[in-house]
């Protein structure tokens, strides 16, 4: 809830009509954001722009609660960018996002709108190599966009990195950081930089570890919000199928089929059925990639760029890609798995149907998920329609299925006996040298004794 001086200042960012949109350039944009925009195909603010845009140029802090696909990184990276051109100086803003694919995306979106101003971001997140990074920062990038943990690894541990002269702090997904337990870093980081500064915080939902953030981190803030409840756009068709625990995949296999001209997106609770489930669909001749948290990051963006680029139809996910990434052209969702929160429903349904488009979703609810249908279709305000099927077609595919299910476990086996034929091999006499710094830190050895240690090797 606002504070009283919030309420007096809070801005409702209700679905204005298109022909009473102010333009980018009626919203106080100087020229070279103008040019960038142009370039990008943003033709007309979203309601989050239009609603954040003119108090953050004025210099207030923002808080938006704005859901995933409203334009919000936008709303909070051109107001950063003008300050910028205005003022440039030293590292100028850091935006600190959940996940790794999350801080790419923003960090790409940063140097495009900057592309006229010569704006350079870097992007520190986790499974990338430390020096790397540590090289990148000392080149003095204009924005960070950073997971918090490796933020907080490089403030401690990468000479000469510091957050001394920022201007900007953005906390992005808000909800998401919070949930995913990042608060005592997030406290460590908000310890480390300028009281004097300009705080944006986006959010899905205003909750009440949100409100504790905000009082620790805002300064008489302004609160603009799209929408105050979840829900799903009117262009997206929702559908279900309701079918025995034990037929999930063969029904999954029929959909796919019978939607083989589409580009879909799979969404599954765990990393063993997103393997799984790649494996199966790649053995029955669909261009499937998996993408969870387990993947290396390399492969993790590999994916992603293939699927953007329609290299491959299919994309197999854990939550990992429900949130904030921004794929377009994507038809169809299917969820293998139901989310246990309705809200994580409402971001993997997300996915679709973006920027008026139209789009489907289709919903596998076994004997065990109707509740968690119902309580779905009680947040959202709609009901789901039935999909139809042909069962005499489905029965015809169920033995290549199950065959191609027996070679998917079969194959998952296999890559962790390698895995761990790997791991027993390192940890014989054949150590490399990281492998053997990784064991100075493990036996918890002071860093002054870590760094001789290194030396010696």
């Amino acid at each position: 809830m606002p504070t009283p001086e919030e309420a007096s200042t809070s801005r409702s960012a209700s679905p204005v009509a298109q022909e009473e949109k102010p333009t980018f350039k009626a919203l106080g944009l100087i020229d070279p954001l103008l040019t960038a925009l142009e370039q990008l195909n943003f033709t007309s603010p979203t309601d989050i722009q239009v609603a954040a845009l003119p108090p953050a140029l004025e210099g207030r802090d923002i808080i938006g609660v704005a859901s995933t696909g409203s334009g919000k990184t936008a709303a909070f990276a051109l107001p950063i960018l003008q300050k910028l051109w205005d003022d440039p100086r030293g590292l100028f803003a850091c935006v600190i996002a959940p996940t790794r694919e999350l801080a790419y995306q923003i960090s790409e979106q940063f140097e495009a709108l900057g592309s006229a101003m010569g704006v350079r971001s870097a992007t520190i997140v986790g499974g990338v190599d430390e020096m790397a990074q540590a090289v990148a920062l000392a080149k003095k990038p204009h924005v960070v966009v950073a997971t918090p943990g490796r933020l907080q690894y490089h403030l401690e541990n990468t000479k000469g990195f510091s957050l001394r002269t920022l201007q900007f702090l953005v906390l992005d997904e808000a909800d998401r950081l919070l949930d995913m337990d990042f608060g005592p870093i997030l406290d460590k980081i908000l310890k480390v930089i300028p009281q004097e500064r300009t705080t944006y915080l986006f959010s899905a939902t205003m909750t009440t570890k949100i409100g504790k953030l905000q009082r620790a981190s805002l300064s008489n803030p302004v609160r603009v919000e799209v929408s105050e409840k979840y829900s799903t756009v009117s262009t997206l068709l929702q559908y279900y199928l309701f079918i025995p625990l034990v037929q999930k995949d063969v029904h999954l296999i029929y959909i796919a089929n019978s939607l083989a001209q589409n580009s879909i997106i799979i969404f599954t609770r765990t990393v063993h059925d997103c393997q799984r489930l790649a494996i199966i669909m790649r053995t029955l001749g669909f261009p499937a990639v998996p993408l969870n948290g387990q993947l290396s990051q390399s492969a993790r963006l590999g994916a992603l760029a293939k699927f953007k680029s329609g290299g491959r139809k299919v994309l197999v996910a854990t939550d990992v890609a429900s949130r904030g990434l921004d794929i377009p052209h994507v038809d169809v969702v299917i969820n293998y798995d139901i989310p246990t929160h309705s809200k994580d429903y409402i971001h993997r349904v997300g996915r679709t149907a973006r920027a008026g488009r139209s789009g489907k979703s289709i919903t596998l609810v076994t004997q065990y998920d109707v509740e968690l249908v119902q309580r779905i279709e009680t947040v959202t305000g709609k009901r789901m329609d039935e999909w139809p099927t042909d069962k005499e077609e489905i029965a015809l595919l169920r033995e290549r299925v199950d065959e191609a299910g027996r070679a998917a476990t079969n194959e998952i086996k296999d890559q962790a006996r390698e895995g761990h034929g790997r791991k027993r091999r390192r940890e014989g006499g054949g150590k490399d040298e990281r492998d053997r710094d990784d064991d100075v830190v493990e036996a918890g050895m002071p860093s002054g004794m870590k760094k001789k240690a290194k030396r010696r090797q």
